[in-house]
């Protein structure tokens, strides 16, 4: 049971990030079709981020009254719908409706299944998982490329990328049995937590409350500034090395999508070393080599010291995000994880939605 729910909550990773590429490779063919400007795809994002940032918010009320394994089929169950809605749209306010219960059913299980993850399993799990998010987010660009080249439209794309979620959503439903029972396969440090039950007697806590935890605040800086940071070296990296590097179009094109692939592989790396370096040393670590790659991709030293830079920014993301995440029950206790997780989330989305325009 103990490994069969694991393989779920994998599968629950993919799913995350299958639909998070999708507007963005699909909207070159999208914005002709609705006769909009190209600009107009921030407007969905908006929305798409604000439903998840609102959902976030609300996580922790969510998971004591339902439990992660319901929020968790809810959840993706929203997002097949709001995918099916985009597939058989035919103007922009369709679009703009359908990003409502996308962006809903996105934010409340990233913070449900990131805490139950963070309560039940060992820290290597966390950054596999999140590893799982990364593979998600590279197969949707493929599905679409499939639907394309096969003579479908993006429309066919999304309905692939639909079915999929409503597979998973039925293999969730089936699976709720297994969220009941109580999996007790962590940890070291965080055996000192209390085992709380986060399906539903004790209270949710406010926002006034959240913040007011010794913390709270920081912590939600950190997310913010690191999803600035990933959200921003990501939208933005193409055109630094092209205006400022005077690298060619399709090289940077190439290196930029590297920096994805850096953060995927980096964290099924850093799986691996967790085993051996508590998340604080993670965290440490992971900072330490952003940094140099940031200097990498300032100092004047050539354009290959410039490219690589890139890469060792996205080596140095892969373990930050998860193991702080991991961290949350021991650094706050596991009755305010749940809680914590939900701002954190709120804050990352907050800040993937506001600094990259900045920019």
């Amino acid at each position: 049971m103990f490994h069969l729910l694991l393989a779920i909550i994998y599968l629950s990773f993919i799913s995350l990030g299958l639909p998070d590429p999708l507007l963005g490779a699909a909207w070159p063919t999208m914005y002709q079709q609705f006769d909009v400007p190209v600009s107009y795809m921030g407007i969905i994002s908006m929305i798409i981020s604000l439903g998840t940032i609102v959902s976030s918010l609300q996580s922790d009320r969510l998971t004591r009254k339902l439990g992660t394994g319901k929020v968790t089929a809810i959840s993706v169950a929203m997002t097949a719908v709001a995918l099916l809605g985009f597939s058989v749209s035919n103007s922009f306010w369709m679009l703009c409706l359908w990003a409502i219960p996308y962006g809903l059913g996105a934010g409340s299980v990233d913070a449900s299944l990131n805490n139950y993850v963070a309560l039940h399993y060992a820290s290597r799990h966390m950054s596999w998982l999140h590893c799982m998010w990364g593979v998600g987010t590279a197969i949707s660009p493929y599905i679409l490329s499939y639907a394309l080249t096969g003579g479908g439209t993006w429309n066919t794309g999304y309905r692939y990328v639909s079915i999929l979620q409503f597979g998973l959503t039925l293999i969730l439903f089936l699976s709720l049995p297994l969220w009941k029972g109580r999996n007790e396969a962590v940890m070291t440090e965080d055996e000192i937590l209390a085992d709380v039950d986060t399906s539903g007697e004790s209270k949710a806590l406010s926002l006034r409350e959240i913040i007011a935890i010794p913390g709270a605040k920081q912590i939600m800086v950190t997310f913010f500034c690191y999803c600035a940071l990933e959200s921003t070296a990501g939208l933005w990296a193409s055109s630094y090395l092209v205006l400022h590097h005077g690298i060619d179009e399709n090289t940077a094109a190439s290196f930029a999508s590297l920096f994805y692939i850096g953060i995927t592989v980096g964290r099924g790396v850093s799986g691996f070393i967790t085993m051996k370096l508590k998340d604080s040393q993670m965290i440490h670590l992971g900072q330490a080599i952003i940094l140099a790659g940031v200097a990498a991709l300032l100092l004047p030293f050539g354009n290959f010291l410039a490219l690589a830079g890139l890469i060792i920014v996205g080596l140095g993301c892969a373990p930050v995000y998860p193991c702080i995440i991991h961290s949350t029950p021991f650094l706050f206790g596991a009755d305010k994880s749940q809680a914590i997780i939900g701002v954190q989330m709120a804050s990352a989305y907050t800040g993937t939605c506001l600094m990259p325009p900045l920019f």
